[in-house]
């Protein structure tokens, strides 16, 4: 299958790189490939340059959004949460009949909240939609033409996509969203990862819980000091 993933941060690599391995074709979108490529120094998070990434990775396809989007059968969604409605509205017409997974979670990272939580790597980002919408419900109105599941935001993506990294992978993801179908593709994916608790939400606005769930996850986090997983009992 020929597999979109926009955006070339941390999260995009751990599911092209796994992708590849499964034997899928797997098409990289970025904003302006020829500066993402031109790129010599880690980037605000310290991820390393994406040309080091793809030397090692090169059965991947790197070119714009838009054409990434137009050449997928699926798209998955790894663009950060402050950026990602305007760039998929940018895409509309690409994105038209396709599905869509999105793991974007919606960081507001500069704010000046009047109680702010401190963490090691500095203030805890807001999150904006929060309670009344979320992101993937503003992306779903925004393109009224794609399939969108929201899914994969519960976990770091090199979870996400290596389950079994986490108690022999006995722990739970989810998936929320109007159609059924397009749940069921991202189901599907989410087993060939090695998933086998995977529980489906029901409708996108549901996606609410998922997103405003980053905070928490956050916090355990931060108390473990390593990766874990969620179960449900």
């Amino acid at each position: 299958m020929k597999i979109a993933i926009l955006g070339t941060g941390a999260g995009g690599r751990c599911h092209a790189a796994k992708l590849l391995e499964l034997g899928h074709e797997v098409i990289v979108g970025t904003r302006d490939p020829d500066a993402t490529l031109a790129r010599t120094a880690p980037d605000h998070m310290g991820t390393p340059p994406y040309r080091d990434w793809l030397a090692a990775h090169p059965g991947a396809t790197v070119c714009t959004f838009a054409d990434a989007a137009a050449a997928a059968d699926l798209v998955i969604n790894g663009i950060s949460g402050d950026h990602a409605l305007n760039a998929l509205t940018a895409i509309k017409d690409q994105l038209a009949g396709k599905t869509l997974i999105d793991y974007a979670v919606p960081y507001v990272y500069q704010h000046d909240s009047a109680h702010k939580w401190p963490t090691p790597w500095g203030f805890m980002p807001l999150l904006d939609p929060v309670d009344s919408d979320s992101l993937a419900e503003q992306i779903q109105r925004a393109l009224p033409e794609t399939r969108v599941v929201k899914s994969f935001v519960t976990q770091e993506q090199e979870t996400v996509v290596d389950p079994k990294s986490i108690g022999g992978g006995d722990h739970t993801m989810f998936v929320s969203g109007d159609d059924e179908a397009a749940k069921g593709r991202a189901a599907q994916l989410l087993r060939e990862y090695g998933w086998t608790d995977i529980v489906d939400l029901g409708p996108l606005v549901t996606a609410r819980g998922l997103e405003m769930y980053a905070h928490f996850h956050s916090a355990v986090g931060l108390a473990l000091g390593r990766r874990f997983g969620v179960k449900i009992v």
